[in-house]
């Protein structure tokens, strides 16, 4: 879905629903223009599609990996009830370079038919 202004498109998020033992899972993924930065509209759109999302379709689990230097995306999630869950190593490129990834997910237990055991 495309984050725009009223003259222009400035971003875009999106969900990537996952298939088969997944399919319960998606991934959130998401950009925006660099002078639109920093107004939190990064942060109301994953919001809005984070909860159109969990309403529209059977899930469970919504995740994101970020580049590893890129504080303001993880604060993103974070500040949508995203959790830290580690680092997915060397699984990345950008800018002709392998990097690590962070990877943080929002869970909705409410949807689950298993409870879930301390251990």
């Amino acid at each position: 879905m495309a984050i725009a202004s009223d003259d222009e498109v400035i971003g875009v998020v999106s969900i990537h629903l996952r298939e088969d033992i997944a399919r319960r899972s998606a991934e959130i993924s998401y950009w925006l223009g660099e002078p639109f930065s920093g107004q939190g509209i990064t942060t109301k759109a994953v919001c809005a599609i984070t909860s159109w999302a969990f309403d529209t379709f059977d899930l469970v689990r919504i995740d994101a990996t970020v580049l590893e230097w890129n504080a303001a995306s993880a604060r993103v999630l974070e500040k949508n009830g995203f959790v830290y869950e580690g680092k997915s190593q060397m699984s990345l490129i950008k800018d002709g370079k392998t990097i690590d990834g962070l990877v943080y997910a929002l869970i909705d237990d409410s949807r689950g038919n298993i409870p879930r055991k301390n251990i």
